[in-house]
């Protein structure tokens, strides 16, 4: 599904609201287009037959992201391979792991997730600026989220592309966390930030773009906010919360796997097993498992046939 943002921006910046499985892109339209964050592999075909909807004959010029996760970057390569003299840039951090294609430190190993390669020839360093379509875009760093994240703000518009830093209602997992190698309150610090630059439209990774009026802005903060603090004092719903939102995201991706597939994709992704540890340890494996799936298949999040595992509502 694809939405344009009703928002009143610039009519060379377009706002393309996707899914939870892609996230959100943003073309910067002028001499040398851009586009920032790609979408899934699943949608990579869609991604590209957008960018030439509203480019036409013009090349694009600029790929740019706000952090590496499955759902931001899938449809890079093949962008890439539609448009071979693109440029790409990726968090500064994560530009070695895609010369060397590392998945595990792509974090597609950990979370079993699939991501066609790419390639990567700048890094987007906070404290500097990119040239994406018309402006200059600031690149400021968004840990929380994903550690090695970025956010691009335009501050002639007052433009900030959070990617997963920010979304108007909820947030995301809290990957660090989950990894051992940070804690939730990176994600309020990023939020600080947020607040410092004083956007006047916000692009979300995923969900609709959103802005100050009627309070819209404030209200997703606090709302981030509490989230986050209700994390820091009950981590393990953190655990359930992040654990849920896998498995969703795995039969979005698949839509249906059978059952002996689906339990041996749940076997195999090591960060599972890590949320299994932070919720319940006392609980063994297929215990978790039941109690973690149960309430997906009796809300219809998921469902199940004698058979197979189907995505859900």
């Amino acid at each position: 599904m694809l939405h344009m943002s009703p928002l009143r921006l610039p009519g060379d910046l377009v706002v393309c609201e996707r899914n939870w499985l892609s996230s959100n892109n943003l073309l910067c339209l002028g001499d040398a287009p851009a586009i920032i964050d790609t979408g899934h592999v699943k949608h990579a075909a869609d991604t590209v037959d957008l960018v030439r909807q509203h480019l036409g004959a013009q090349p694009l010029a600029t790929i740019a992201h706000t952090h590496l996760h499955s759902d931001h970057c899938g449809g890079t390569g093949a962008l890439q391979a539609a448009y071979p003299q693109a440029q790409t840039w990726v968090p500064e951090p994560s530009l070695p792991h895609v010369l060397a294609w590392d998945e595990d430190q792509l974090t597609f190993g950990d979370t079993v997730q699939r991501c066609d390669r790419f390639a990567a020839q700048h890094a987007l360093v906070p404290g500097q600026s990119v040239r994406l379509g018309n402006y200059d875009w600031q690149v400021h760093a968004a840990p929380g989220h994903d550690a090695l994240a970025v956010l691009l703000f335009e501050p002639t518009h007052g433009v900030l592309v959070s990617g997963d830093a920010m979304w108007e209602h909820g947030v995301g997992i809290i990957f660090p966390y989950i990894e051992g190698s940070g804690g939730f309150e990176p994600f309020l610090d990023t939020l600080d930030v947020i607040e410092r630059l004083a956007p006047r439209i916000v692009v979300p990774g995923h969900g609709a773009a959103f802005g100050r009026a009627g309070g819209a802005f404030d209200a997703a903060m606090a709302r981030a906010r509490t989230r986050i603090e209700h994390f820091i004092a009950h981590p393990h719903q953190h655990a359930a919360y992040a654990a849920k939102v896998l498995v969703k995201y795995q039969l979005l991706d698949v839509e249906q796997m059978p059952l002996a597939d689906f339990h041996t994709w749940l076997d195999s992704a090591p960060t599972l097993h890590l949320l299994h540890q932070q919720h319940s340890p006392e609980l063994g494996w297929a215990e978790w498992l039941d109690a973690l799936l149960t309430p997906l298949f009796d809300k219809g999040v998921l469902r199940r046939t004698d058979t197979h595992v189907l995505d859900g509502v």
